[in-house]
């Protein structure tokens, strides 16, 4: 948590606005707007019921664990809202995407498309390797394959954030993401007001310059004109968020400890916590984490805050049952 009086001196505002999508029983899915860029991203894609069409339409990247029916079944809703949208909606995931996405565009007929300014890229994660292709409205959603890279954790690198994937194993592969601000600037109120400068836009402007290491561009505040490095006693660099997303992963050591270390540090953690851990056995069959490992993972990492999705049917009448087994292990 941030203290009251470092909070009252600097603008301290998040980067990352993030929520459910869904309650814990039904469809996992996360929703993160990212506030300084206007757009949003998306950790699966199940029921997008709980979005609205505006909220839908400022979605840039979807990351999606695997292609299991209540994390892709969204698909076409995205897609269809998006249609007549100029900017890409990219798609990340495991082995695979690729081929279910092709296959969920040929069960469409797009002969009248051919006018529309969508495309849809998509990057398929295949060891150290991403295979990326893309599909566009122009050329009715055939398949062009572009040219691979390397992958060596990061998927999505900016001035801003990164995007990191690991794969782990749920009966097929199934990616973990987490985003990390990269840095966070922090305006000190007072001190501005002491130079004579307002908040105002330019800030916005003065933020991307120090991400982009360029301290001796001139910067227009309204109130004169200072090189960035004249301004160096207005802000304060600290840590960036992080928030990460797991889904449906094998109660295994292997998995667990790579979760671990993903996770590390992360503000938010959003896990599932689908079986009670008396069901440890019910769980490793199915390939799931119980509530219980999903606590003593957030606690190994230290996380700060936990927030549990994913719960099985089966405890519709008692939900508190997988909170306090979690909650529990995260704080003991």
């Amino acid at each position: 948590m941030i203290p009251d009086v470092y909070a009252r001196r600097y603008a301290v505002r998040p980067t990352f606005h993030h929520r459910p999508v869904n309650g814990p029983f039904e469809d996992p899915s996360v929703y993160v707007r990212i506030l300084r860029e206007r757009k949003a991203f998306l950790f699966d894609a199940g029921d997008m019921s709980g979005l609205s069409p505006r909220e839908i339409m400022k979605i840039s990247d979807v990351f999606v664990t695997h292609t299991h029916i209540d994390h892709f079944i969204g698909f076409d809703t995205i897609l269809r809202t998006v249609l007549r949208r100029e900017e890409p909606v990219s798609f990340f995931g495991p082995e695979g995407i690729i081929g279910h996405i092709e296959g969920k565009l040929a069960g469409y007929t797009w002969n009248l498309i051919s006018d529309y300014p969508v495309t849809v890229q998509v990057a398929e994660i295949m060891g150290d390797t991403v295979r990326r292709a893309v599909f566009s409205a122009a050329n009715r959603f055939r398949l062009v394959e572009m040219e691979a890279e390397d992958f060596r954790g990061i998927l999505v690198d900016s001035p801003l954030y990164e995007v990191a994937a690991v794969i782990l194993e749920h009966g097929v592969p199934t990616a973990g993401y987490y985003m990390r601000e990269k840095m966070h600037i922090n305006i000190d109120r007072a001190r501005l007001t002491e130079r004579g400068l307002s908040v105002g836009q330019w800030l916005s402007g003065f933020k991307d310059k120090i991400r982009n290491s360029l301290y001796d561009d001139v910067i227009d505040t309204g109130s004169g004109r200072y090189a960035v490095s004249e301004l160096n006693d207005i802000y304060r660099i600290t840590e960036g968020q992080k928030v990460s997303y797991i889904m449906d992963s094998s109660p295994s050591e292997e998995n667990i400890e790579k979760i671990v270390e993903f996770v590390r540090g992360s503000d938010s953690l959003y896990i599932e916590a689908y079986f009670s851990h008396e069901e440890i056995d019910r769980a490793r069959s199915r390939d799931h984490l119980t509530a219980r490992i999903a606590g003593t993972i957030a606690r190994r990492a230290e996380v700060k805050n936990l927030h549990l999705l994913h719960f099985s049917p089966r405890y519709s009448d008692s939900p508190e049952r997988l909170l306090r087994e979690a909650y529990e292990a995260f704080t003991h």
